[in-house]
This record gives structure tokens, sequence and C-alpha cells, in this order.
């Protein structure tokens, strides 16, 4: 896992020139479109990274949420099965502002909503403050949460707070099963050469270049080549057959947590949310 420290361009269109007439041929295809990606809605943890989100139904007058990943808790990394709800907190985190290199100031949580390392790797505070307030005191939005998971080959910016920096790559592949010491995820996203993630980016945002909203939360990566320990995951197909890719880095898909995310930044688990559920409840 990436979040210990001692423990991870606007592409513009340009204008096409006709060519003379008689060297008339086919004008090249404009470039493809992307989002403009900064560090707006970043935040850095004393840890990890992390950024401020909101889901399908979440509203401007709704307390702002921040993702990271359930590893970067200070209480520790939860165990394997355990899930958190509900817990009051007043951790803090630094927002950056859009060149990454200053601060706007200081976010104040009042809950962790959610946290697990069960399935996904993912913790989610509510902050004092709402989408509106947040708008209006720092002028940033919050970035958004895809409801559908990311196409492989999908160009992607993987965005650290805590580094102040931003990795460029694709998706390489959703791996079915990711495995790492008592630890288990499902349909984890892999990243092609590029994305080379380093602890301390942990929580750091998994942005799709297209469209701007965030489809995955960075995690984990294999560091040493080992078989499916701490800090160096394998994949499991279908079959079971175990896989181990050196130097490999990793991130855990959100639109199962956006589906889950109702009024008021609650996560509400049951029904059509599959996010894990607390045992016995």
């Amino acid at each position: 896992m990436l979040g210990r420290l001692g423990t991870i361009g606007l592409v513009c269109t340009a204008l096409l020139t006709a060519p003379p007439a008689a060297a008339a041929q086919a004008a090249p295809a404009a470039p493809a479109r992307h989002a403009a990606v900064d560090f707006t809605g970043i935040v850095a943890l004393d840890n990890c990274s992390g950024s401020v989100v909101r889901g399908p139904r979440s509203r401007d007058g709704d307390p702002a949420l921040v993702l990271t990943n359930g590893h970067c808790l200070r209480s520790g990394t939860p165990a394997a099965g355990e899930v958190i709800v509900d817990r009051p907190s007043s951790r803090t985190f630094t927002l950056l502002d859009r060149s990454g290199r200053g601060s706007l100031g200081t976010l104040r949580a009042d809950n962790l909503e959610y946290a697990t390392m069960t399935g996904t790797d993912v913790a989610v505070y509510r902050l004092r403050t709402s989408y509106a307030e947040l708008e209006r005191r720092h002028g940033v939005p919050a970035l958004r949460l895809a409801t559908q998971r990311p196409r492989d080959g999908v160009p992607i910016r993987v965005v650290s707070g805590y580094w102040r920096k931003i990795y460029s790559c694709a998706v390489d592949a959703t791996v079915h099963r990711l495995r790492e010491a008592e630890w288990t995820w499902r349909d984890s996203v892999r990243y092609t050469s590029g994305c080379d993630t380093i602890g301390g980016t942990s929580g750091s945002p998994v942005i799709d270049a297209g469209t701007g909203r965030v489809v995955a939360v960075n995690n984990t990566a294999n560091e040493d080549g080992a078989r499916c320990l701490l800090n160096n995951p394998c994949e499991v197909d279908r079959a079971g057959r175990i896989t181990v890719r050196h130097g490999a880095s990793y991130a855990q898909q959100t639109y199962p947590l956006a589906r889950c995310l109702g009024a008021r930044g609650d996560v509400v688990l049951g029904g059509s949310c599959a996010l894990p559920e607390p045992a016995g409840r």
C-alpha cells in the first residue's frame, strides 16, 4: 500500500489551415479533447493524498466529502472484513490551489462516513463545510464521481496532494481480484507505465482525462516483485491463477461508491449499494 511515509494539460484543438488546391488532401483529424486536470479539489493528508468529491445526488448545500484510502486512517489499517461507518472525526486536510504550489486553507471533518479495505480500499470523510461554502470561500468546486467503470485504455491522471504531483498514463486493464497480505480487492484498475506511484500517493483520485471525473482511488503497487505480500500485491484471475507484476501500480474503482451516496453526504448501504456492510448489520 502506498500511504505509508513512514509507510505512494489541457489539449487545445488547433485550427487547421486548408492546404493549397494543388496539394489538396484530407485534413488530419483534430486531437482528442481532454479535460483540464490540475489540483482543483485536491487535498493533502498528513500521510496520504485525497480529494473533495461529490456524487450524482449531491446538492450544493450538502456537507462536502473527502475521498481517500481505507488504509490512510489515523487509527491504522482496517482488518480484512472490517467495515467502519459513521464514526466522529476531527481530521484535517490541506486544500491546494489549482497549481498545487500553494494552499488555500485547512478543511476539517466532523465524521468518518465510511471506511473499509474489504473488496475495495476506501475512506470517506464528511466535512464541516458544504460544497457551496467551499466554492464561495475558496473558489473550488468538488470533483465529480463517475457512475460507470472506466474503459481499458482510457487516458487518466493520478493527482497526488501529498507530493503535489500529477501522474499521466492510461488504464492498462481491470484485474479480477488483487490480493495483498490479508486483503482482497475486486475489479482493481492497473495502470500503464507512466503512473509509477510511490508512498504518499495513496488516496489520490484517478481522473478520466476525457471527462474530468473521478473513476478510481489510487492505493498500491508491487514494490519488490514478491507474491501477495504487504506492498507486493498479486493478481488473481477467475480461474484462481496468480500473476505477479513487479512495479505495477493499482487503484480501486469508485463507481460503486458514487451509487451509494445519498442525501447530506450519507453512504447508504444495502439495496442497490454494493459496498461491504459491517458484520451483523
